[in-house]
């Protein structure tokens, strides 16, 4: 995919699974459960063990069923490697022009992380299409609602502190789409084999994001 149908795939799926696994043995079922709920945009964070592999293998298995990120990026070696190896789009905690540059020079989208108006606005202007509010919880839906104000253009997404039943409000507050992590992506449930939860929360937060199940 090129960065303009990364976009646009982004904006139509308005939420993000953020999946951080301590063993990525089950990668396959969390992807597929998460998928069979409806929810198709997924990353994987370099915090994964293998993540490069991690992220071969979801590329491979799925292919064009998912949109598939990297996240946890703090350097272009990183995001090169894992759009290499199938990462269609690139997530960092920081903001680091250089990162942003890069990957855009892959024709790639680029969500670097901020967290003042200013660092959210120079991340704009050098072509970031998202930006990453992190960590949100710390900033709460006001920040984004008030951040729009003056800077409507901005694509802001927040994540940290987004739930299932919360989703819709930062949707609301201005952001055009959410990153969700432990509330969805539940590492207990994962443990037990319990793969149907992960369908049922997906489930859920489409529905309350007013996502068309197919």
């Amino acid at each position: 995919m090129n960065r303009e149908e990364i976009k646009k795939a982004i904006l139509k799926n308005k939420a993000v699974a953020v999946v951080r696994m301590k063993d990525p043995a089950n990668l396959v079922k969390v992807i597929e459960a998460l998928m069979n709920g409806g929810v198709t945009g997924i990353e994987l964070t370099m915090t994964i063990p293998n993540a490069l592999e991690a992220i071969k293998t979801a590329s491979q298995v799925f292919g064009d069923k998912i949109l598939l990120g990297v996240g946890s990026v703090t350097n272009s070696k990183m995001a090169f490697n894992a759009i290499d190896a199938g990462a269609e789009f690139v997530v960092c905690p920081i903001y680091k022009p250089q990162v942003v540059d890069d990957v855009l020079g892959r024709d790639k989208v680029v969500i670097p992380g901020c967290f003042t108006p200013s660092e959210i606005q120079n991340a704009y202007e050098q072509g970031a299409d998202f930006v990453k509010v992190f960590p949100a919880d710390n900033l709460g839906m006001s920040f984004i609602k008030s951040v729009k104000a003056p800077l409507p253009h901005l694509n802001l997404i927040p994540t940290g502190g987004v739930t299932i039943d919360n989703a819709i409000d930062w949707i609301n507050h201005g952001a055009c789409a959410v990153g969700i992590g432990s509330a969805l992506v539940d590492n207990k449930a994962i443990e037990n084999g319990d793969f149907g939860l992960l369908t049922e929360k997906a489930k859920k937060l489409c529905s309350n994001l007013g996502l068309n199940q197919e």
